[in-house]
């Protein structure tokens, strides 16, 4: 029992994607993977704003545009301006998206796995 009251000590929780706007975490948390509709596209720690889409050779490519603060958000750094292929299968188009941003889900290195991308737009 003591060690589990130490441990609860020692957690921490989790910031919202931005908070700044805590109101799009019912959002957030409502986002399934398009090819694995039974798994969400993960937490808010695994989400970069990435602004900029680009399609080439059938393929499509987002580059990080987010500017917010790591340490923050409680996420691994990844440096505006690094470009991204998505597969086709993590294009994610059944829902609008209320933040004003593209949203690329993916998991830290060593994996990198990409869970989804939500395309920019409105609600």
């Amino acid at each position: 029992m003591r060690v589990l009251a130490i441990l609860m000590f020692f957690i921490i929780p989790a910031l919202a994607h931005d908070h700044n706007n805590p109101l799009q975490d019912e959002w957030y948390q409502s986002l399934t993977q398009p090819d694995n509709p039974n798994s969400l596209c993960c937490g808010e720690a695994d989400a970069y704003w990435a602004d900029e889409v680009h399609i080439k050779n059938g393929k499509t490519y987002v580059t990080i545009t987010d500017d917010r603060d790591d340490k923050l958000l409680r996420r691994p750094h990844i440096a505006n301006g690094t470009v991204i292929e998505v597969p086709n299968n993590k294009l994610k188009w059944d829902q609008s998206n209320p933040t004003g941003h593209g949203i690329l889900f993916m998991s830290p290195e060593p994996y990198k796995y990409l869970y989804c991308y939500v395309m920019p737009g409105g609600v």
